[in-house]
């Protein structure tokens, strides 16, 4: 690390004291973003630590949904996004209008949101859901049908694993759409012995290959209670870092799939936003109520 990014470490967490901040970080930021976060996880995780920080300002360092989230669950707390272009491709996929018309399509479903959502689309949602918590939460609810948007793929995964009636939304992850089989089988053919964690954002055809299933909060957890020493890891290459930090003895590797909008975040921004509560985050205060009850549900489970 360049003697100029450590200054801005330093000047980061200086900042934070003089605000009473808090930075969150998710997964798939910079590895530099680590060195400044208080907490640093997978969106469930992060949600919660926003929902019960004493701080006065939370900086969170992810994608404008996370920091919709966050505002909602804390809607007293001062939210701040590093950087207003950091968008999300999947929670694009989601729109007010659609989705009202498939609630009139069907009209006893209830709705499940996955957090990959605007806070319209939350503020629209019976419950939301992360990777972690899906499955748990559809079962628990006593409709036969859901509509579960906007990831297709973590939607077929979850129907694959219920009873339940699932009502399929035509969104995707680019990150984790593009990887296939081929380029699975070809790095397990390479690190002979290898073990798959792979995110349920990834097409069917690579979690057949997988040998353990979950989101970016349990990937720690599997590679430390398994026996095998080389994982491959199949989500946004950068949570390669985080497991390598949590998991030192063991060995992990990654595709080349950068999430841009993650990465769009740097120490320069994170350090402007907080000098200058710059690109603070502002919700309807009808559609923070309405999204809070689909959110409060979620943190139930």
């Amino acid at each position: 690390m360049t003697t100029e990014k450590e200054k801005l470490i330093e000047e980061i967490i200086e900042l934070k004291k003089q605000k009473n901040a808090i930075i969150l970080a998710h997964n798939y930021q910079r590895p530099e973003m680590y060195k400044v976060a208080d907490f640093i996880g997978d969106s469930l995780e992060l949600s919660k630590q926003a929902a019960k920080t004493d701080a006065d300002i939370i900086l969170f360092c992810g994608v404008q949904f996370m920091a919709e989230t966050a505002k909602i669950l804390s809607p007293k707390k001062r939210v701040l996004l590093p950087n207003l272009e950091a968008g999300c491709s999947l929670a694009d996929m989601a729109t007010v209008e659609k989705l009202a018309e498939v609630k009139k399509q069907h009209p006893n479903a209830a709705v499940v949101s996955y957090v990959n959502t605007s806070a319209e689309i939350k503020a629209m949602t019976d419950i939301c859901c992360t990777s972690m918590n899906a499955l748990k939460i559809i079962n628990s609810i006593p409709n036969k049908e859901i509509i579960f948007l906007p990831d297709i793929n973590l939607g077929k995964y979850i129907a694959s694993k219920t009873d339940k009636k699932i009502i399929l939304w035509d969104g995707y992850c680019s990150v984790h759409d593009q990887l296939t089989p081929e380029m699975l089988l070809e790095m397990k053919n390479d690190i002979k012995g290898s073990k798959v964690i792979a995110h349920p954002e990834c097409k069917p055809e690579i979690l057949e290959l997988a040998d353990h299933i979950c989101g970016t909060g349990g990937m720690a957890k599997f590679a430390k209670q398994d026996d095998g020493n080389d994982f491959i890891i199949v989500t946004e290459c950068d949570m390669v870092n985080k497991l390598r930090q949590d998991v030192p003895e063991k060995n992990f590797f990654s595709f080349c799939n950068i999430c841009n909008f993650m990465k769009s975040t740097t120490l320069e921004l994170a350090k402007e936003s907080l000098l200058e509560i710059k690109h603070e985050i502002e919700i309807p205060e009808e559609t923070l109520k309405k999204a809070r009850k689909s959110l409060d549900r979620m943190l139930e489970f």
